[in-house]
């Protein structure tokens, strides 16, 4: 369970960076605010991370909603930018003649 948990988390942290540093950031706010009885800054954190909480859920439910199934299309033919290799003329292989070497 434990392992599962953390591999979930670093799946969704690296998925989504700034909601999770978001989210992360407004978790320290509540446990400061609640260690050291700052009521404000933990009521400040915990509407943070709800709202990062809610942001993430609406964004699982779009994106369900935006998901559509694969359509199967036509048969197209492929073009090609050019011609087959067949019709092209092929170009004459450079060689330099052994008996005259170009002069410098």
């Amino acid at each position: 369970m434990n392992g599962s948990w953390t591999r979930s988390f670093k799946s969704t942290y690296r998925r989504e960076p700034i909601l999770s540093f978001v989210a992360t950031a407004s978790a320290v706010n509540v446990a400061i605010g609640g260690v050291s009885a700052h009521w404000v800054l933990m009521s400040i954190g915990l509407g943070t991370v709800s709202l990062a909480i809610a942001l993430r859920l609406w964004q699982l439910y779009t994106r369900k909603l935006h998901t559509r199934r694969p359509t199967t299309f036509a048969k197209r033919t492929s073009v090609y930018a050019l011609p087959p290799s067949d019709s092209r003329p092929t170009l004459p292989l450079l060689s330099i003649p052994k008996k005259n070497p170009p002069s410098y």
